[in-house]
C-alpha cells in the first residue's frame, strides 16, 4: 500500500490527457507531471484517491529516449507549454493517439486515424500573445501564469510567439517602472494595468499592441505611443477597459490611442481585418492546412448550400465561399458577425450570409424558408457543441458534416451522439496547431448512413 508524502522510483509508460506521464507502482495508477514514457523517476507522493493517485517528480533515474532539452528556460516554472521536453515526432505520434483513443473510449467506434500533420518549424508560430502584468520580485513584470497558479512568472523571450514580443513587453515593463504605475492585483482588485495582448500579421508585419486596463485611461500614454513606435511593423496601439472583477481578459470596450483599430492578415488569398476582440485562430500556417481539409473532406460542388455553425468571424465561410453556391454562416456573438460581414465585403464576397442566432434556432428557420443543407460545418469551443445543435442538425436531413474540433473528449462525445442520429464516422485528421502543448486540432468528416 502506498503512503503518502514517501518516494518511490517508477516507470513512466504513457502521457495523460493534458501532458501528465502515467506509470503504476504495484499495480496503482500514479499522474506526474513533467514525466514522461521512457523515464524511469524518483516521484513522491502527493494525493492519493481511490484507485489512483498523483506524485511529483523528484528526480529522473534514467531519462526516456525521447527525452529533449526545453527550448525554453522558464519551461518547468511557466504554464504555457507542456511538451517541450518531448521529441516533436512523439509529440505527434502522442496526439494522433489521444484523438483515436477518445474516440474509440468514448464514441465506441473502431476506425481508422491519419497521422497528426505537424510543422516544418513548431516555435514561433503564434499571431496572439496575451500576458498577464503582475509582480515579481517584487517588480512589475509581464509573463506568463505559472502552473496551477496566478503568480507570475517572467518570461524574456517565449519561443511560441514571435521574437518581436519580446521587444514590446520590455517596452511597457519600462513604461510601467518609470511611471511608477501600478500592476493589477487581483485578490483586491487594485491597480491598473491587467494584461497586455499582442497580435501580429504574419503575412503582412502588421503589429497590433493592447493594454487592458482596469481604469478610464492610461496616464503618459503619449510616452508609451513615442516608445512603442521604435517596433517595426506597429499599425495599431489600444486600450481596453476591463473595470470588472473577473479573470476574463478583455473587456468589452477598446480605443484606439495609436494607428488603425484593426490590422490585416491573410488566410489563402482572403485578406482579414482583426481586431482586439476578434477571434482568430492563432496559427496561421495551420489554419490554411485545416480549412484546406475542410474543403477536401467536404468535396464541394458548386451547387452546395452550406451552414457554417459557430463560424465566429467568417474565417471558413469565407474560406469556402469560392467553392459553393451559397454559405450561411451563423454565429450568437453580434460583434463577430459584424466582423464577418465587414471581411466578406473586404474580399468581395457576396455568397456569404451571416446571421446572429443559435444554431439551434437558426437552421430551423432556414429549413422553414425551404433552405435546405447540403454540408454543415461545426467549429465549436473546447465545450463542444451544444446538445441541442446537434439535434438541429440530426433533424435537418443534412448528409454531410464536418466538425472541426479543438478537444477529442467532447468532440468523441459528440460523434457519439451523431453516431446515434443516424451519422457514420469516415474521415479523421488531426493538425496540430499548437505544437509543444497537449491541445491538438481534429477535422472529422460524418456521414448520414443510407439504408
Amino acid at each position: 500500500m502506498l503512503i503518502k508524502n514517501s518516494t518511490y522510483e517508477m516507470m513512466i509508460d504513457a502521457l495523460g490527457q493534458e501532458g501528465e506521464g502515467i506509470g503504476r507502482i504495484d499495480g496503482f495508477t500514479i499522474f506526474v507531471e513533467g514525466a514522461l514514457p521512457g523515464d524511469t523517476i524518483e516521484v513522491l507522493i502527493m494525493k492519493l484517491k481511490k484507485s489512483y493517485g498523483y506524485g511529483k517528480l523528484v528526480n529522473i533515474i534514467q531519462p526516456s529516449e525521447h527525452r529533449m532539452a526545453p527550448a525554453c528556460d522558464a519551461f518547468t516554472k511557466c504554464g504555457g507549454c507542456s511538451l517541450q521536453h518531448l521529441s516533436y515526432q512523439k509529440q505527434l505520434e502522442y496526439k494522433t493517439d489521444k484523438v483515436a483513443n477518445c474516440i474509440k473510449r468514448i464514441a465506441g467506434i473502431n476506425f481508422d486515424i491519419q497521422p497528426t500533420i505537424g510543422m516544418d518549424n513548431p516555435f514561433r508560430y503564434r499571431n496572439k500573445a496575451q500576458f498577464p502584468v503582475g509582480n515579481s520580485n517584487n517588480k512589475p513584470a509581464i509573463g506568463f501564469f505559472a502552473k496551477h497558479s496566478h503568480r507570475i512568472v517572467q518570461i524574456s523571450d517565449c519561443k511560441l510567439q514571435l521574437a518581436i514580443t519580446s521587444q514590446i513587453t520590455r517596452i511597457i515593463e519600462n513604461f510601467i517602472l518609470q511611471f511608477n504605475l501600478k500592476p493589477y492585483d487581483e485578490e483586491n482588485h487594485t491597480g491598473l494595468i491587467r494584461h497586455v495582448l499582442i497580435r501580429s500579421g504574419f503575412a503582412t508585419n502588421e503589429i497590433m499592441v493592447c493594454i487592458i486596463i482596469n481604469g478610464k485611461n492610461l496616464p503618459h500614454a503619449a510616452e508609451l505611443i513615442k516608445d512603442l513606435q521604435a517596433v517595426t511593423g506597429l499599425t495599431s496601439i489600444m486600450l481596453n477597459f476591463n473595470r470588472e472583477r473577473t479573470n476574463v481578459i478583455m473587456g468589452s470596450s477598446t480605443q484606439c490611442i495609436y494607428g488603425k483599430d484593426v490590422i490585416t492578415d491573410y488566410i489563402g488569398d482572403l485578406r482579414f481585418e482583426i481586431s482586439a476582440l476578434s477571434f482568430f485562430q492563432v496559427n496561421p500556417v495551420q489554419t490554411k492546412i485545416l480549412y484546406d481539409l475542410v474543403t477536401e473532406f467536404a468535396e464541394f460542388s458548386k451547387t452546395d448550400i452550406v451552414i457554417d455553425a459557430y463560424c465566429g468571424i467568417g474565417t471558413i465561410s469565407l474560406f469556402i465561399a469560392n467553392h459553393v453556391k451559397k454559405v450561411y454562416g451563423i454565429e450568437i456573438i453580434n460583434a463577430a458577425i459584424a466582423d464577418a460581414n465587414r471581411n466578406a465585403a473586404l474580399n468581395n464576397i457576396t455568397n456569404a450570409e451571416f446571421i446572429c442566432g443559435e444554431s439551434e434556432k437558426v437552421i430551423p428557420n432556414l429549413l422553414a424558408e425551404h433552405i435546405s443543407p447540403d454540408v454543415i460545418i461545426v467549429d465549436p469551443p473546447r465545450k463542444g457543441c451544444d446538445e441541442k445543435v446537434l439535434k438541429s442538425i440530426i433533424d435537418c436531413g443534412v448528409k454531410k458534416l464536418v466538425y472541426v474540433s479543438c478537444d477529442a473528449a467532447t468532440l468523441a462525445r459528440d460523434i457519439a451522439i451523431l453516431k446515434g442520429g443516424g451519422f457514420e464516422l469516415g474521415k479523421v485528421q488531426p493538425v496540430d496547431c499548437f505544437p509543444m502543448t497537449w491541445h491538438v486540432e481534429t477535422i472529422v468528416l460524418l456521414q448520414r448512413q443510407t439504408i
